[in-house]
C-alpha cells in the first residue's frame, strides 16, 4: 500500500508539471501570436483610416503607398494563417509533397530579392550551389529556406550587416541545401528544443522585451517539410557567431530518373 501510494504521488506531480509546461507555452505562444498579429492589423487600420480620407485623393503617390502596405500586411497574416494549417496538415499526415526537379539558383534569387527589398541592415547574400538542382516541392521548399532566411535577419546582431551563406551539395544519396548566418545563434540547451512547435528558445524573453515576434512556427515548418519529404534537418551553432541549419532531400537515382527519361 505504501509503496503505491509513494507511486500515486509521483505520477500526480509528474501530472502537475506536465501540467505547467503546458500552461507555460499556452501563454507564451499566446503572447507571441497576439503580438505578432497587433502590428499588422494596427498598420491596416492606420492605412484604411488613411484612405477614407478625402484629401488623400490629391496624392496618388501616397495612396499607392497606403494601399501597398495594405496589401503586404494582409499576405503577413494569410501566411501566419497557412502556416498554422499546414504544419497541422503535415503532423497528420494529411499533406502530400508533389516533388520536381527544382532549379536552385532562381528559386534562392527570389528570396534573396525580397530580404533585400524590406530588410533594415545592410545584407548580403553568397551562393555556392555545386547542385543545381533537387528533387523537391517546390512551394513548401521555397518557403523552408525563407524561413531559415527570415531567422538569419530576425535573430542577426544589433549592429553591423547581415550575411547569409546558401551551398547546395549531393552526397550519400541526399541533396543537401546548407543555409548559414553571422547571427546571435543558440545555444546547446536551445538547440533541443528549437524544432519543437511554438519553441524558440531564449527567443521567448526576446519577444517580451519587444526585440523580435513570432509565433516560433518557422523551423518547426521547415522540421515538419523535410520530414515530409523523406528527408531531415540539422542544426549547429555558436553563441554569438553563426548557425548554420542544413536541410537533407533523397536525391533521385541516376538509374531511376534515366528510366524516366
Amino acid at each position: 500500500m505504501l509503496v503505491l501510494v509513494i507511486g500515486c504521488i509521483v505520477y500526480q506531480i509528474k501530472v502537475i508539471i506536465y501540467q505547467k509546461k503546458v500552461a507555460k507555452l499556452r501563454e507564451d505562444f499566446s503572447y507571441a501570436m497576439i503580438h505578432d498579429m497587433k502590428t499588422p492589423l494596427s498598420s491596416i487600420m492606420m492605412c484604411s483610416d488613411a484612405l477614407n480620407d478625402e484629401k488623400i485623393e490629391s496624392i496618388p503617390e501616397l495612396k499607392k503607398s497606403f494601399l501597398g502596405v495594405v496589401k503586404s500586411e494582409t499576405v503577413h497574416l494569410l501566411k501566419l494563417i497557412n502556416k498554422l494549417l499546414t504544419i497541422s496538415k503535415l503532423e497528420s499526415h494529411k499533406l502530400t509533397m508533389v516533388k520536381e526537379k527544382v532549379q536552385l539558383e532562381p528559386m534562392l534569387g527570389r528570396i534573396r530579392e525580397t530580404f533585400k527589398a524590406k530588410s533594415t541592415k545592410p545584407l548580403y547574400f553568397t551562393l555556392n550551389l555545386q547542385a543545381r538542382e533537387v528533387d523537391a516541392d517546390k512551394e513548401y521548399l521555397e518557403e523552408a529556406v525563407y524561413n531559415l532566411v527570415d531567422n538569419a535577419v530576425k535573430y542577426s546582431k544589433d549592429e553591423g550587416e547581415v550575411e547569409v551563406e546558401i551551398t547546395s551539395e549531393c552526397s550519400g544519396g541526399y541533396s543537401c541545401i546548407k543555409v548559414r548566418d553571422n547571427g546571435i545563434g543558440f545555444s546547446e540547451e536551445d538547440k533541443r528544443k528549437i524544432f519543437d512547435k511554438f519553441e524558440r528558445g531564449s527567443a521567448i524573453k526576446s519577444s517580451r522585451l519587444g526585440k523580435v515576434a513570432g509565433f516560433g512556427l518557422g523551423l518547426n515548418y521547415v522540421y515538419q517539410v523535410m520530414e515530409a519529404h523523406g528527408g531531415t534537418v540539422t542544426a549547429s551553432s555558436v553563441v554569438g557567431k553563426f548557425s548554420e541549419f542544413t536541410l537533407y532531400m533523397p536525391a533521385l537515382e541516376e538509374e531511376d530518373t534515366e528510366n524516366k527519361e
